[in-house]
């Protein structure tokens, strides 16, 4: 049953919208080469990963294209006009290693679109990001979501059903209901 469940995992296919920019950029062979349908368009922001089957979208942005100001107008619009897009919209930074810079960059980022449906994912390598992509879009697709949603329903109700804090409240409720409601008076 396990084996089953990883060939279907290792199988699945999905079409991609990937910007014209990234025409030949390593994520798009990737893609390629697992089988994926990757359509370029210009319709969608420059750096950009679409997944229409699952509403996921990310953009790719490299802190070389980030001025040192972190004040880039230009990145900011380009970043806002893709959120008001998306439904579901991930920032990808990519760097091969994260120092200050990257990190100030990822907490600007994110104060800046705080309260938005856009995410900062951190990734170090195409290969990574390309497997980031494909967990979120898949998890996030149909049939996949409902079969994570009742998982997750399932373990939801085997975590309450476990639970000693839900056992000690069964117990409390149990107690209360066994308490005689009448006319009580205290005292007599």
């Amino acid at each position: 049953m396990i084996m089953a469940d990883q060939q279907k995992c290792d199988s699945w296919q999905t079409t991609v919208i990937v910007s014209t920019s990234l025409q030949n950029h390593e994520s798009a062979r990737l893609l390629c080469a697992q089988q994926h349908r990757i359509r370029f368009s210009d319709g969608v922001e420059p750096g950009s990963f679409v997944f229409p089957l699952s509403g996921t979208a990310f953009m790719l942005v490299v802190p070389q294209e980030i001025q040192e100001s972190l004040e880039n107008t230009d990145l900011y619009e380009k970043i806002q006009k893709f959120v008001q897009v998306h439904r579901n919209s991930f920032l990808l930074l990519q760097a091969p290693v994260f120092g200050k810079k990257e990190w100030d960059i990822m907490a600007a980022v994110q104060i800046r679109f705080f309260g938005t449906n856009l995410r900062v994912l951190p990734v170090h390598c195409n290969a990574n990001m390309v497997k980031g992509m494909l967990a979120l879009a898949k998890a996030t697709s149909k049939p996949h979501v409902d079969t994570v949603r009742d998982r997750m329903s399932l373990v939801r109700a085997h975590l309450i059903e476990r639970s000693p804090v839900w056992e000690l409240l069964r117990d409390i409720q149990t107690q209360m209901m066994a308490v005689p409601t009448g006319n009580w008076t205290p005292g007599v």
